[in-house]
């Protein structure tokens, strides 16, 4: 499955937001609320909050995407956002404000990285792991003069 490598880069710029407010009101309910969208589109990307806002109201106004980047790495860096989010969640509420407000610094700054520099650090760390084990894949594909402007 591959899908518009944008989207998962305005993705990346709400929750650069959304985590920039949890970081400075060290709110625990919006880190398990951001967690609950990485465990969604990690599960599904089709399905994710963000990315149906990106097809909804970005996708429709821009031309159709010169390539395309497989579904894998982006699944990955979701779960690493995932587990971010839950330690970050859980050191605010235990009590550990260090933990919760590094956990939620470390998310943001992936999410920014992604957002700005169209570096997914996650993703990133996928298609290593991925060589390492003698199994590469390309992070980007050339997309399909069939693809369509509005997913």
């Amino acid at each position: 499955m591959l899908l518009d490598p944008r989207a998962p880069r305005f993705a990346a710029a709400v929750t650069t937001v959304v985590l920039a407010v949890a970081l400075i009101t060290a709110s625990a309910p919006l880190l398990l609320a951001q967690a609950a969208v990485f465990a969604v589109t990690a599960a599904r990307p089709r399905l994710g909050p963000y990315g149906q806002l990106y097809r909804a109201l970005v996708a429709p106004r821009l031309a159709p995407p010169t390539e395309l980047e497989p579904v894998a790495p982006v699944r990955f860096a979701q779960l690493v956002g995932l587990a971010c989010t839950v330690v970050a969640a859980i050191g605010l509420l235990a009590g550990v404000p260090a933990l919760g407000l590094t956990a939620t610094g470390v998310a943001l700054a992936a999410a920014f990285l992604n957002a700005a520099f169209d570096l997914c650090l996650g993703c990133e760390a996928y298609l290593a792991l991925r060589r390492l084990t003698g199994r590469p894949i390309s992070a980007r594909v050339p997309a399909p003069s069939s693809w369509p402007s509005r997913p």
